[in-house]
């Protein structure tokens, strides 16, 4: 349609006033939208500051559970894991992942005990479970071999299932593993376990704080994940990518990072109409608070936008340290 030319239209008539701002806005983020990552490590009494992500800490189960209650009370559908392992823990085969007993499972299952309406999401991965901080076995030159690491990441997917979590959510990018992964949940009965895919994951620099968190950057330390995460340059392949996990049983799926990344995700959502996600990684985070503490930007302000940016490229949801702070932003308006 084409538009009559200035002045019979003015662009500007309808910013005039709140009241038509708010009538023709295009997108909104709602609670509905978060998905509030947390680390969790064993024992009682536990706080740990991540020094690279100012606001976030590692919580033993004991303090997490009042976050998680915070996340109910707010309206937030669901809350994600990731483990902090002892390092007496960590092998070359990251076989702790596999462990019924482990962190995550008695997490999951303490969590689902007590709030069975909060949704649970973990990540389906062997980097904090690994010495080497890879995400998947390595053969005697270095290289992380692909099958035998899918093998792993079934056992660990189905010790996560039978804890009783909602979400399984494969991080590590191996070729396949979303296939083998829904045929063992569902030969295991666990066919309401969805699986939201690390689909278009790239090789990115913005995950120095996250490593920091979990403990996988010392043992990590010079390797880099190129040879299995996706190249910074490239778009197509995020489709073909994404295009692979539909086809093996994904039902939701995600880009990763999410700024840097927003014409990925504008492309997959326009591409497949799927149930599309985003994660505003730790490096996204740790910038903005970093110039929000400093008094560079307005904290609440950019965070607000930065949220936005990414249902107006097409997310159907984040996953966002903000989560909660955004949450009660919302319940304030």
């Amino acid at each position: 349609m084409t538009q009559p030319p200035f002045p019979a239209t003015r662009m500007r008539r309808l910013r005039r006033d709140d009241f038509s701002r708010r009538l023709v806005r295009e997108h909104r983020l709602s609670v509905d939208d978060l998905i509030l990552p947390v680390f969790v490590l064993d024992g009682e009494g536990r706080r740990e500051a991540v020094a690279s992500m100012p606001g976030v800490e590692r919580l033993s189960l004991d303090q997490l559970l009042p976050v998680a209650r915070e996340c109910v009370e707010l309206g937030i559908p669901v809350i994600a894991l990731f483990p902090v392992i002892d390092p007496a823990l960590k092998s070359p085969d990251g076989l702790e992942a596999a462990n019924p007993d482990g962190l995550v499972p008695r997490v999951v299952r303490a969590l689902k005990r007590e709030f069975p309406q909060l949704g649970v999401l973990t990540d389906v991965a062997l980097d904090p479970y690994t010495s080497h901080g890879q995400d998947g076995l390595l053969d005697e030159s270095g290289y992380i071999v692909n099958e035998p690491t899918v093998q792993m990441l079934v056992r660990q997917a189905l010790v996560q299932a039978q804890a009783g979590v909602d979400v399984v959510a494969p991080s590590d990018m191996m070729d396949g593993r979303i296939g083998a992964i829904r045929d063992a949940l569902e030969n295991a009965g666990h066919i309401h376990t969805r699986i939201m895919a690390y689909s278009a994951k790239y090789a990115s620099a913005f995950y120095g704080p996250f490593r920091d968190a979990v403990g996988s950057a010392a043992n990590l330390g010079k390797a880099d994940k190129k040879v299995y995460q996706m190249d910074p340059g490239n778009s197509d392949e995020a489709l073909r990518e994404v295009r692979l996990d539909i086809a093996e049983g994904a039902d939701m799926v995600m880009v990763k990072p999410g700024m840097p990344y927003l014409d990925i995700v504008r492309r997959v959502k326009d591409e497949f109409r799927m149930p599309t996600f985003v994660y505003q990684v730790s490096g996204e985070y740790a910038m903005l608070r970093a110039a929000a503490l400093n008094g560079w930007l307005d904290g609440p302000a950019v965070m607000m936008e930065s949220l936005l940016a990414f249902k107006r490229a097409g997310a159907d949801g984040i996953l966002t340290y903000f989560a909660i702070e955004a949450a009660r932003a919302l319940r304030a308006r």
